[in-house]
């Protein structure tokens, strides 16, 4: 991962995560608690894609997990929200952008369940029988209609903010390529002189090899006039 990707993920993980413990988590409402952590995941990895989903979302699961008051063994929602980073950065489209806002917020709404069947199930693998007390499927109407009323406030402004970082001309991808998506550099070029930068080069080319064509015209004719003089003399 990129360092811009790191800050930008370490800072946004945690002030969603101080949001959710200190305020959403006393709001005291019927069933689950609103999981801006998850929203958060699930934006990056829009962004990101898959392998950056899944790191992100295990760092920020391993928080939640740590944070205070956390009744459950650490490591449990950091593989919940690794396999959610994971899946949901595969569900990224080609392009980067989605076409409408309905794509994201499918992908919350099968966040939203996948996360809680997911934690459900591994607390039942561990013998936590929380779930069923309180009931799997409040929980999963509770967890989705939080999440999607939250989400409109939450996933677009965290997604604007990801795709600005992308933009940094100076970010590199960690296997040396160009970074994916638009490539700022060649637009401010471009921006400057209307044209794209193979159209530069292309120019240059032609007018070298227009300098050189007049140079040898120059010589030949240089020639053609001593050689003339030659013949008058003689």
């Amino acid at each position: 991962m990129r360092i811009n990707r790191i800050l930008l993920a370490g800072s946004l993980v945690s002030v969603a995560l101080v949001l959710q413990v200190t305020v959403l988590g006393r709001l005291q409402l019927p069933g689950a608690v609103p999981d801006l952590v998850l929203l958060t995941v699930v934006a990056l990895a829009l962004v990101y894609g898959h392998v950056s989903g899944a790191l992100i979302g295990f760092a920020a699961g391993l928080l939640t997990d740590l944070a205070p008051p956390a009744d459950h063994a650490a490591g449990r929602y950091a593989l919940v929200l690794c396999l959610i980073g994971y899946l949901v950065g595969l569900a990224r489209p080609d392009s980067g952008r989605f076409r409408s806002a309905w794509g994201p917020m499918l992908t919350v709404v099968a966040a939203a369940i996948g996360s809680t069947l997911l934690y459900a199930g591994v607390g039942a693998l561990v013998g936590d029988t929380a779930a069923r007390h309180v009931g799997l499927v409040g929980l999963l109407f509770t967890a989705t209609l939080y999440d999607l009323l939250l989400a409109p406030f939450t996933v677009p402004f965290i997604m604007a903010l990801a795709r600005r970082a992308e933009n940094d001309p100076m970010a590199v991808e960690a296997n040396g390529g160009p970074p994916q998506g638009k490539d700022v550099a060649s637009g401010w070029l471009a921006g400057g002189t209307g044209l794209r930068i193979g159209s530069q080069r292309g120019g240059l080319r032609l007018m070298t090899a227009r300098g050189r064509a007049n140079r040898a015209g120059r010589i030949k004719g240089v020639k053609g006039v001593k050689g003339v003089k030659s013949v008058r003399k003689l």
